[in-house]
């Protein structure tokens, strides 16, 4: 099997297996974002190069918020604890070493595993939540790459990702944002300005969190965040984009509905 063919099998058995979680919701899919966010935080501290007991409290901190999110805690508890984690992460990392790399891996890893897990929640709501954040960043994503390598131009931000080119962007936003809406249409739900603005906003942070995390690699000086993806790479590679873009969707539905169901602001009870 070439790169390419691995790259396909595994990124249709990821896809499948994501969107099975994604329909189950619950439980499930909050065991399938503290299992991914485990393994973000697990390659951000291996792309730093850090021993073990330089990423050992960052690993404890996780570990503690993930037993009270399976608990059921409020999300607002597990932001708090999340939160005085990272601190104590950052305090012992700059302590012995003068290095953030574990509280950051962290922060990335439990903000983005609490902000996908309440977006889905139980409900109605948060699957269509889902659906909707899924087509805007795997378009834009599919659609950058597509135009991009077809149409050429001027790189985006050749410093840090050689290949991105303005034309990919513009392409992957137009793509984005016509997915959004489309799916939102076919669940029922009515297009308003404020679901194409965030569908807009959402393409938008899309791409700049797969360009952070190019920098991420490109400061520790590695190719892929891992390798536990044949023909990808490592997960942080696959989920840079819909990292971003969650935590983003979360912010705008948490402001316009709470924090433990920010689905509710967009897609109804």
């Amino acid at each position: 099997m070439n790169n390419l063919q691995a790259r396909a099998a595994s990124a249709v058995v990821l896809a499948a297996a994501v969107l099975w979680l994604t329909w189950l919701g619950g439980m499930p899919f909050r065991l399938l974002a503290i299992l991914g966010g485990a393994v973000v935080y697990y390659e951000w501290v291996s792309m730093a190069g850090l021993a073990t007991g330089r990423w050992l409290v960052g690993a404890i901190a996780a570990a503690i918020v993930a037993a009270l999110f399976v608990w059921g805690l409020p999300a607002g508890i597990l932001i708090v604890v999340l939160i005085a984690g990272i601190v104590v992460t950052a305090i012992v990392g700059w302590a012995f070493g003068r290095d953030l790399s574990a509280a950051a891996a962290l922060c990335y890893a439990g903000f983005a595993a609490i902000a996908l897990a309440f977006l889905r929640g139980d409900d109605g709501a948060g699957l269509r939540s889902m659906l909707f954040l899924f087509a805007v960043v795997w378009a834009t994503d599919i659609a950058a790459y597509a135009v991009g390598r077809t149409l050429g131009g001027p790189k985006l931000a050749p410093s840090i990702s050689p290949g991105k080119t303005w034309s990919g962007a513009i392409g992957g936003a137009v793509a984005g944002i016509a997915a959004g809406l489309g799916t939102a249409a076919l669940a029922g739900i009515g297009i308003t300005g404020l679901l194409a603005a965030t569908a807009l906003l959402l393409t938008i942070v899309s791409q700049a969190g797969d360009l952070f995390e190019s920098a991420v690699k490109r400061h520790f000086g590695v190719k892929d965040s891992g390798h536990i993806i044949p023909g990808h790479g490592g997960l942080m590679d696959r989920v840079d984009g819909l990292v971003a873009a969650g935590f983003a969707l979360y912010l705008i539905g948490a402001a316009l509905a709470g924090l433990d169901h920010p689905s509710h602001g967009f897609f109804g009870p």
